[in-house]
This record gives structure tokens, sequence and C-alpha cells, in this order.
């Protein structure tokens, strides 16, 4: 009861201005934000009645409680509180901050009370934080250890709140999690109407969203679709067939080649996939995994077969293979492993059969596309993460293959809202 409380005073505690980080106190909030185990809403300065910023925070075993806030001015700020903090108001004191053992940055911190210092955010410190799944905070030789969750939504939410309260105000503040279109002014002069209105959005609702992903390293890294967790507005989640589920992080993300890279805590995964380290050959027999329709269909992944079709996509687009192997909505991100248990690439696709009669009169069968190895090594060499390879030998049976990709291959889900979603 005693934390519950003291958080929401945290929130009450004004993070701004930041031009000369004088500190005011706040009402609120207005809307909310919840993300994961971050609550939190937009805010006014009391002085003024003017919006602020807009602020979310959690609390933490240690006692210690944090809070991400973004201001009306577009900065970000960190701020640390506890009961048991001693400072004087206007103190100012170094912050060094360690995100998964490895970057590092010195923030300067102003006590904005007793119990209370918050410190800017540069940018880039604002995006590893963003990324992370662990920060280390030391200040005046006493460590801090944060399990970051939900990060990446909850900055998404904060600049959401603060782009919709500047406006439309904070009377008319909802939801912050969700995002909400804003209607585009008129340019015209005088008033006068620049065209016809436009339509007005439908209102969005959120869904469940479902696909695959597969470990691939012993860091408890999944790799998937960029469109699998491309607008999802909460948690991510993922579980292995008959396993607890786990809540994902995403750690990069490449939108051109469709792939993205999540993590997961390592001790919940005993096994990962290894990349085929010889080119596949048209004609190769695959397999390929994952959870198709999930919910409608069986809530274990499902097993096709077919070889590769060719080494080139639509279009002669050499980052991709085209398969007959059967894939439907929910096998994107799913491993395409060959005879001998190893990867040669990731599900991504399966044509459009409506647009391909339209087109030539004809209906496909049996084409459906996945991302070459080629693409993925290069994805996961960026995003510096440690993968092995394997030469192919020996050949298994499908239903080998199939047990054994059930260690490491996962359902992910999330919510998302109705109109991205029905984007993919």
């Amino acid at each position: 009861m005693l934390k519950s409380f003291f958080v929401a005073c945290l929130f009450q505690a004004a993070l701004i201005s930041i031009a000369h980080i004088s500190i005011a106190h706040a009402a609120g909030p207005f809307g909310t934000i919840h993300v994961g185990a971050w609550n939190g809403g937009a805010y006014t300065d009391d002085n003024t009645g003017n919006f602020s910023h807009c602020a979310a925070g959690s609390e933490y075993a240690s006692g210690v409680s944090l809070v991400v806030s973004q201001t009306a001015s577009n900065a970000w700020l960190l701020g640390f509180g506890s009961t048991a903090f001693h400072f004087t108001k206007g103190d100012t004191l170094p912050i060094d901050v360690t995100f998964d053992g490895q970057s590092q940055a010195k923030l300067f911190a102003t006590a904005n009370s007793t119990i209370l210092i918050s410190a800017i955010l540069p940018p880039n410190v604002a995006r590893t934080f963003q990324k992370s799944s662990l920060m280390v905070a030391v200040a005046r030789g006493t460590p801090m250890q944060f399990n970051l969750s939900s990060t990446g939504p909850l900055i998404a939410a904060l600049a959401n709140c603060v782009t919709r309260v500047k406006a439309d105000g904070v009377n008319n503040a909802g939801d912050f999690a969700a995002p909400k279109a804003v209607a585009a002014k008129s340019d015209a002069p005088n008033g006068a109407t620049a065209g016809p209105a436009p339509a007005t959005p439908k209102p969005s609702r959120t869904v469940g969203k479902t696909g695959t992903g597969f470990v691939i390293s012993a860091g408890g890294h999944i790799i998937t679709n960029h469109h699998v967790v491309d607008g999802c507005t909460g948690d991510i989640h993922g579980n292995l067939s008959g396993e607890p589920v786990t809540t994902l992080r995403v750690v990069s993300s490449d939108e051109s080649n469709d792939l993205a890279l999540l993590q997961g805590p390592a001790a919940s995964f005993k096994e990962f996939a290894k990349i085929r380290d010889r080119a596949i050959r048209s004609g190769d027999s695959v397999v390929a995994i994952g959870y198709p329709y999930h919910g409608l269909l069986t809530s274990d992944f499902t097993v096709t077969t077919g070889i590769v079709s060719s080494l080139s996509g639509l279009l002669n687009d050499t980052r991709f293979l085209q398969i007959s192997a059967a894939v439907q909505p929910g096998n994107s991100g799913g491993p395409l492993i060959d005879t001998s248990g190893q990867i040669v690439g990731m599900v991504a696709a399966k044509i459009n059969a409506l647009k391909f009669v339209r087109a030539t009169g004809n209906i496909p069968e049996n084409i459906n596309f996945a991302i070459k190895t080629g693409a993925i090594r290069d994805f996961l060499d960026n995003s510096v993460v440690p993968y092995q390879t394997a030469e192919p030998k020996g050949e298994l049976k499908t239903a080998e293959i199939a047990g054994n990709a059930r260690a490491y291959t996962l359902l992910i889900s999330c919510a998302a809202t109705e109109q991205t979603d029905a984007k993919k």
C-alpha cells in the first residue's frame, strides 16, 4: 500500500521545465498509460495550468521506483524515487548507468525533492534504454538494478501522449497506449476549406495478433518477421509448445527486409537453432514449422513439407526463396529447415491469390516465400548477436526434424490495433 501511494506521489512531482531545471508540482494524471508494469498519464503545471509532461512509473521490490517522462518540449527524463532517499532539494549528482552489461552513460541528476531525483536522457541514451532488458544505475557509490520490460511500447506511448495532448488538450485525454489519428488542419486562409473534409477514421480496436519465431542464440535471442511484431501496443509474448509464456522485448528491427530481433530470458530456452552454412539448391526438400491460424486450428505448431522451387522471389528478388511447402497466416517468422535439421530460411509470405487471379486469370498453387539465410545472417551480424552455423550432415525424418524444432520454435503473440493488423 505504501509503495502504491509513493508511486502516485512521484507522478505529482513535475519533471519540468527542462530549460531551467525548475521544478513545480503537477496535477494529473489526465488520461492513462498502462504498458506492462508501467502506469501514468499526462500532467499539468499547478502554477500555470498548462500541459507540462507525460510520465509513467514502475515500482520495484528494492523499494526504488523508476519514472520515465517526456516533457511538452519533447525532452526525455528519467527519475528515481524512494522513501529511503535523503536528498536536499536542488542538489545535483552524477549517475552512471549501464545497459545490458555493455553500453554505459553518465547522467547528471537533480533532486526534485528529498525522495526523488531526475536526469535528462540524451536521445542516444533514451534509444538504448528503450532496447535494453537490464539497467544498473550507480549514484553516490550505491548500485540500483532495474529489470526493464515493455520499454519499447512505453516510449511509444509517452511520445503519443505528448503529441495528442499538445494537439487536443488534457480534457480530451484517453488511452495513450493506443495510437489516435489526428485530423490534418487546413492550410487555406481565413479558415476556408481547402477541399473535401477527410473521412472520419474508423475507431480502432485492440485485437490479438500471432506469428512464429525461433530461438537463434544461447542468449535468448529470437528472430521473426518485422510484420509479426509491427503495431504491437503492449507486451510481446512468446511461448514454446507446452511451456509457460514469457515476455519478450524488441532488440532491433529491419522493416525493409522484414526482420525483427526479440529477446527473452535465456534460462527459458534450452535449445537454439543452427543455420546451414552451405547454400540451399533448387529442388532440395524443406520443412516449414509455425503456428498458422492459432486459436482456429490446433494450438500446437504445424508441420508442412515441400521443396525449394526457386532461388529468388517475386520479380526475381534474390533475398527470398520460393517454396512449395504450404504456409498460412501465422506461419510468418517460422523456421524453414532442411532435411538435416538446419535453418535454411525464415517463412515470410504466401502469394496474394486474389491479386494474382486478377492479374493473370489463373489461381496460383504452392507459391510461398522465405527469407534466405544470407539476409538473416547480415541482420544478426549488424545486431551483434552470436549464432552458430552447421554443415548439413545426414538426413532426418520429418518427425525428427519437428521434434527437434519444438525446443526452439515459439508462438509470438501481442495485442495490436485492428487497423494496423489489417495491413498484414
